[in-house]
């Protein structure tokens, strides 16, 4: 059987990756003002802090069914099944649209990833491997879904006020944040984003005390690779939380990616996670 993975753009996969993996993309949209562009193909996280700073209105709007249609209707033209990832419910629509299409369609398994960012990217990877060891779409859904609730996935975010705009925290939580330099810390957990430590101080000085909380609080950490996810941040940040990485893990791949527009909407720039799986 010929299985296809496919993914919502919200898994934050570099390009390197995806075309190493052959994972196609289903492209959430960014509006601006009014106008609409395609996650990862017309509008870039730069475009987006501008047109922030500039006090335009951004937004994010989800895959609707008839694109997943199109999409999953194209590739089972060439592969036998189709495996797609989407963004949590929680969070976001294209869960549901997904589904809608994938009864229509037949053949595409839908997995909830309960997750964002290469929290998702993280359960497309390895699906990946399993296609590639021939297992079934089934097997392979089956096997995800009883991995997804090992992904930890975690970030550090420096300007509250994204979060503010996106409706993810009070104003009166933003202000206060803001006034004692505070940089709060997000954590995923069941499909929804709570708050976590706050941190305070230059970015090496918060990364460091970050990264080791997640690392040494969390039990049966799987080695395998960790995902150092980011905005687009100041120099030598992700250098520098790399190597805090290696100071408190020895993981056997340690990938760097920048996060894509959806995710940069809603979290800003100089935002970065550490997002890995416990066995």
């Amino acid at each position: 059987m010929k299985v296809k993975i496919s993914a919502d753009s919200t898994c934050d996969l570099s390009q390197e990756l995806l075309e190493k993996y052959q994972v196609t993309i289903a492209p959430l949209s960014v509006i601006i003002d009014g106008d609409s562009h395609k996650d990862g193909v017309d509008v870039t996280p730069e475009n987006i802090f501008r047109a922030v700073d500039l006090g335009k209105k951004v937004q994010t709007a989800a895959v609707n069914q008839f694109e997943y249609e199109e999409l999953f209707g194209n590739l089972l033209k060439e592969n036998d099944a189709v495996v797609h990832f989407c963004i949590s419910r929680e969070m976001s629509s294209c869960y549901s649209d997904a589904c809608e299409a994938a009864r229509k369609l037949g053949n595409v398994y839908v997995v909830d990833s309960r997750n964002l960012s290469t929290g998702i990217g993280l359960l497309v990877l390895e699906a990946c491997e399993l296609a590639a060891m021939g297992k079934s779409a089934e097997e392979i859904f089956n096997t995800i879904e009883a991995r997804k609730e090992k992904v930890v996935t975690t970030f550090v975010v420096q300007d509250i006020g994204y979060l503010y705009r996106g409706g993810r925290c009070s104003g009166l939580e933003a202000l206060g944040a803001k006034m004692l330099k505070i940089r709060p810390s997000i954590v995923v957990h069941d499909g929804k984003m709570s708050p976590g430590k706050k941190y305070r101080g230059s970015y090496e000085h918060y990364l460091k005390h970050y990264i080791r909380d997640v690392l040494k609080e969390t039990e049966d950490v799987d080695y395998k690779r960790i995902f150092i996810t980011h905005s687009p941040c100041e120099d030598g940040m992700a250098e520098f939380a790399a190597d805090c990485v290696r100071e408190y893990g020895h993981f056997r791949e340690i990938l760097d990616t920048t996060a894509g527009g959806t995710v940069c909407v809603h979290c800003g720039p100089n935002t970065l996670g550490i997002l890995f799986m416990r066995k």
